[in-house]
């Protein structure tokens, strides 16, 4: 086990999240008693620089060699604890954490026996931090450039900032040009200015730069490696590209309105899509049959906050659409009626509520209701709506019908995920770390998720997660060399009987046979510690290393007798 151990406990008030509910001080002098400790505090916010000083000076004078700090979940600041450990001399693979937050205060009511159970969660950590071993991180160099899945605007202007920082990068993109959606587009909210007034340079600008080299018609087919060395097959390039990180930027797909049959698309040539009458505003064409409308109808959250169609979230961007489409329908038609069907209207974004006023000022009428189906009437289609303020059924007739589609991921994602082992959330698209301190990180270290590939977004947005992307990819382009995870599995090849099963299991790639010897062997920068090599190794010949058998068992003992 080591040197003996000096343990410091350390349980945070975390405010009121924790105090409310648990007896800190009543904590704080049990995990006194608690065998190895020699030191025991409390403290407000543990995070706080405050709190972290309380952790490096006592690593110094009392000579700890083992830190425990119950907060809240390790997900959130344990790599913030770990730091403060290895500043005051302990190793920071010494360091354990107890959640008693949201394992234990948000979930419980009753005082006493909320105390209790941190009171054993504490002990059960401290158990724990006494039979852990120090552990030395290792670095590994790495390739300095930059592969960019996507050439929409996430992916160039990701491509620019990387590329403008020094280091050459790949755009594949799987159409013939670059631009993605928004080339399809003929103005943007809220200032209603022409896309063809910036676009076309920023295309320009990625297809002049020397750092960057574009492939169009091109798909990326096989990634292996990890962070800070990656080599990337693409279809149409002759050598495989060997990068140092990934920015994925596949963009999304329009919901096809053909997957609600009542509401007459593709029967019915007065109903299109807002990206179809994108088109027509740019070209000034809004007739329909030869007719100028007289009517026109737009729909809202087709394909959006929608639970039976399996796209329950909210696209974002539609609110802001049918307000633009609306207003420039008005000035190309000044006589026409414009009427907006809605449930709620959404005016996300920075301007967004003015740019709503405003339609409404321009003469766009909305009208909250539920449009159950369209069906032709000579000349016209009838909508018809149940009118959620009147508290009845009304039925519009009108000469065009606009479907407010929203963004749903696109096919590729999961061919992209399965390359990539990247995870998807609920709706299919890419999942990012964490939702607030990792939003365009993702599981696979060196991976990056940029734009609407990782949820529904406009183009301010868009164009902000991509440079956070390309500012996070730079981070291991720039140092040189990445940190390799010392709490990985390991493999004793005495034990090991060469099944094969560990590289089955493993969904980062990270056991392999050794060709001469017929045992496994663990890439310990593939490895993410998960375990389940582990435990499904029949001969037990991998060992975990931070998470051993007898550092677990000494959890579970002092759970179950407590």
């Amino acid at each position: 086990m080591g040197s003996r151990p000096r343990i410091g406990v350390y349980i945070c008030h975390c405010g009121t999240n924790i105090a409310a509910t648990v007896d800190v001080e009543a904590v704080t002098e049990f995990a006194a008693t608690l065998p190895g400790v020699v030191v025991a505090r409390n403290y407000t916010y543990m995070c706080s620089e405050p709190g972290q000083a309380l952790i490096k000076e006592d690593a110094r004078t009392l000579g700890l060699n083992r830190v425990v700090v119950a907060s809240c979940s390790p997900r959130m600041h344990e790599p913030t604890f770990r730091a403060a450990s290895q500043e005051g001399g302990v190793n920071p693979y010494q360091f354990e954490m107890a959640n008693i937050r949201e394992q234990c205060s948000w979930v419980h009511h009753d005082r006493h026996e909320a105390t209790e159970k941190a009171k054993a969660l504490v002990y059960a950590a401290v158990m724990k931090a006494a039979r852990l071993e120090p552990l030395e991180e290792r670095e590994a160099p790495v390739t300095p450039g930059a592969l960019v899945i996507g050439g929409g605007v996430a992916g160039m202007v990701a491509a620019l900032d990387i590329a403008d920082a020094g280091f050459p990068v790949h755009l594949v993109e799987a159409s013939e040009r670059l631009g993605g959606r928004v080339a399809e587009l003929n103005r943007t909210f809220p200032d209603l200015e022409p896309v063809s007034a910036w676009l076309p340079a920023l295309v320009d600008q990625v297809l002049r730069h020397p750092n960057i080299t574009v492939h169009l018609n091109a798909r990326a087919t096989g990634v292996s490696g990890f962070v800070g060395n990656f080599e990337a097959t693409v279809e149409g390039v002759e050598e495989p590209l060997k990068v140092g990180a990934i920015v994925i930027a596949t963009g999304y797909n329009v919901f096809d309105p053909r997957l609600k049959p009542e509401f007459g698309y593709g029967v019915y040539p007065q109903v299109v899509t807002t990206l179809e009458l994108e088109h027509r505003l740019a070209s000034g064409d809004l007739t329909v049959n030869g007719k100028t409308p007289k009517d026109v109808v737009f729909i809202k959250c087709v394909g959006s906050r929608d639970k039976q169609l399996g796209r329950p979230y909210c696209s974002r961007v539609c609110c802001m659409i049918s307000a633009k489409q609306a207003q420039l329908v008005r000035q190309a038609l000044p006589d026409a009626r414009v009427t907006v069907f809605y449930m709620d209207v959404r005016t996300f974004g920075k301007r967004g509520e003015e740019f709503y006023d405003e339609a409404r000022r321009a003469g766009v009428r909305y009208r909250r209701g539920n449009v159950s189906e369209i069906y032709r009437r000579g000349d016209r289609v009838v909508v018809r709506v149940e009118d959620t303020l009147l508290g009845r059924t009304v039925e519009q007739e009108a000469d065009l019908v606009v479907l407010a589609v929203g963004m749903e991921p696109r096919p590729e994602a999961a061919d992209i995920a399965a390359l990539l082992k990247l995870p998807r959330s609920a709706d299919g698209f890419f999942l990012e770390a964490h939702p607030k301190l990792r939003p365009v990180d993702t599981a696979v270290d060196g991976v990056f998720l940029a734009g609407c590939c990782q949820g529904p977004k406009d183009i301010p947005d868009t164009v902000a997660q991509a440079k956070a992307a390309a500012a996070s990819a730079l981070i291991p382009l720039m140092r040189g060399v990445v940190p390799m995870e010392a709490a990985t599995a390991i493999v004793d090849p005495e034990l090991c009987a060469g099944c094969g099963m560990c590289v089955e299991i493993c969904p980062y790639g990270a056991p392999a046979l050794d060709p001469l010897w017929g045992v496994s062997r663990v890439n310990a920068v593939l490895c993410k510690g998960c375990g389940a090599c582990a435990v499904t190794c029949p001969s037990k010949a991998i060992r975990l290393q931070h998470f051993t058998p007898d550092q677990i068992l000494a959890q579970v003992e002092a759970l179950v007798g407590w």
